[in-house]
């Protein structure tokens, strides 16, 4: 017997297929049943891990109306719900220094003119005319505009982080109490079907009591350089620290797994690679200076926009695979910088480590330099340990040295196949139309308490990391 045949007798074959990702065929959405339903049943997922996923469209009988502050791409994901949800939720003014976002946007969701503004704070120069407004401006451009809508009873959809400093982010707090609006922050993370299915498992109690988790957010080489070197958030000190402006998701993520209070946190990170003195010899300030490294630089911004076709979506280009127009905007703009040439202050790598109430640790690392993005998860329990990597995740219990794995593709569900996030973008975009038709807020997974409470922690890491020292929170 050869090997090949030994192997398929003892079923490794198949093993082996399932380990790869073998292709299933699509699955049909099934019929919505008081706003839940069992996910489509799938051969990649175990039966004791098939946990209800929730259909996308709210379950209310008003349609909301918003206005979008900031339609780049945030603002513009979370616009194309009520695109793909009209009876639920429309889109009824924007506002963009940008004019072609603007027009994009006033075009896309049939908006007149005199609802289409420059500034945001010509919106609130009007009286009120929409039940909500969607803030998804450059960090620096929350805090404000968040303030002016509660005063003026709009319930609000603010994208993360909430505000630059911990004094802005209570005052938001306070702010929302006062007027008794709804804020809900773009954790998406809670509303992917991946990370609740990943929760729920925790607290199945079949990996006993929770003992530790390590969470780690791979940043992807190109996206650092793109975001945090040369891009908008480059600089904490205009936006915010980049444990907030990248990962404010990932300690909110911890948080609500844990599902208890954090006691202290302490933090390491430093900015090692993105500096000048690690420029190679006669690197010019801008890749497309005749740079003698360029063909083998994995930073070249020619490579990653040009060639690759990455994160192009901040040129607001007509046409996406017009090269000579994407090298145009390498040349005129930040994004054609040498990444060892750059006026970027944010770490590369960081480390935290937290206690919580009852004893249960948890261990955050985010690095920039890795192949791929996502999130890579393990949890320890007393009686058994889960390891995922944002899209599959693996149950193994001890006394019975079992494993059972969840993967479903969003793409399976039906109608999450375009909501990003693995879907969370526009699960909050449900849950947060539904919170304000009910005027509910317990309808939002993070709710505004829980959202202010993980800025939080993200504000003592940075400032342990800075102090080098222990800090307590709370």
């Amino acid at each position: 017997m050869n090997r090949k045949e030994f192997l398929k007798r003892l079923g490794m074959l198949t093993v082996g297929a399932t380990l790869i990702g073998a292709d299933v065929p699509a699955l049909a959405a099934q019929a919505v049943q008081e706003g839940t339903t069992k996910s489509p049943k799938s051969p990649k997922t175990h039966p004791d891990l098939d946990f209800a996923v929730r259909p996308l469209k709210a379950q209310t009988n008003k349609v909301v109306t918003a206005i979008i502050i900031g339609a780049g791409s945030r603002g513009t994901t979370y616009g194309k719900y009520a695109l793909q949800f009209p009876d639920t939720m429309k889109i009824v003014g924007v506002a963009d220094l940008n004019g072609f976002r603007k027009k994009r946007t006033a075009k896309a969701h049939n908006i007149p003119a005199e609802n289409c503004f420059s500034d945001w704070k010509d919106v609130f120069a009007r009286e009120k005319f929409a039940d909500a407004v969607i803030i998804a401006t450059p960090d620096n451009l929350h805090f404000e505009p968040c303030m002016k809508a509660l005063e003026m009873g709009y319930d609000v959809l603010l994208e993360k982080p909430a505000a630059q400093t911990e004094k802005e982010c209570k005052a938001i707090l306070a702010q929302a109490k006062k007027h008794n609006r709804i804020v809900a922050i773009c954790h998406v993370l809670r509303y992917a079907p991946y990370f609740i299915a990943l929760r729920q498992a925790i607290h199945s109690g079949m990996i006993g009591d929770l003992v530790s988790i390590q969470h780690m957010e791979p940043i992807q080489y190109a996206h650092m350089a793109h975001s945090y070197v040369r891009g908008k958030w480059r600089d904490s000190n205009q936006t915010t620290p980049i444990i907030l402006a990248k990962s404010c998701h990932d300690l909110d993520i911890i948080r609500w797994m844990v599902d208890r209070p954090c006691l202290q946190i302490a933090a390491e990170g430093t900015l090692m690679h993105f500096k000048s003195e690690n420029a190679p010899a006669g690197a010019p300030k801008r890749c497309t200076d005749g740079c003698p490294h360029e063909a083998t630089c994995p930073y070249s911004a020619i490579d990653i926009y040009v060639r690759r076709k990455r994160h192009l979506g901040v040129f607001d280009l007509p046409d996406k695979r017009d090269e000579a127009a994407i090298m145009e905007k390498i040349k005129t703009t930040m994004f054609g910088r040498c990444v060892y040439h750059c006026d970027n202050n944010q770490p590369d790598h960081y480390v935290t480590t937290m206690l919580f109430e009852g004893g249960v640790t948890a261990s955050f690392t985010m690095d920039a330099f890795t192949p791929w993005g996502g999130r890579r998860t393990r949890v320890m329990g007393t009686t058994g340990y889960i390891e995922g990597d944002g899209k599959r995740f693996t149950v193994y219990t001890f006394r019975d040295n079992k494993k059972r794995v969840w993967q479903k593709d969003v793409k399976e569900l039906g109608e999450y196949k375009h909501a990003g996030h693995g879907g969370g973008d526009h699960a909050l975009a449900r849950d947060f139309v539904e919170a304000v038709a009910l005027q509910d807020p317990n309808r939002l997974s993070s709710t505004i308490d829980a959202s202010i409470e993980s800025h939080i922690i993200g504000f003592k890491a940075e400032k342990s990391r800075k102090s080098m020292k222990k800090v307590k929170i709370g």
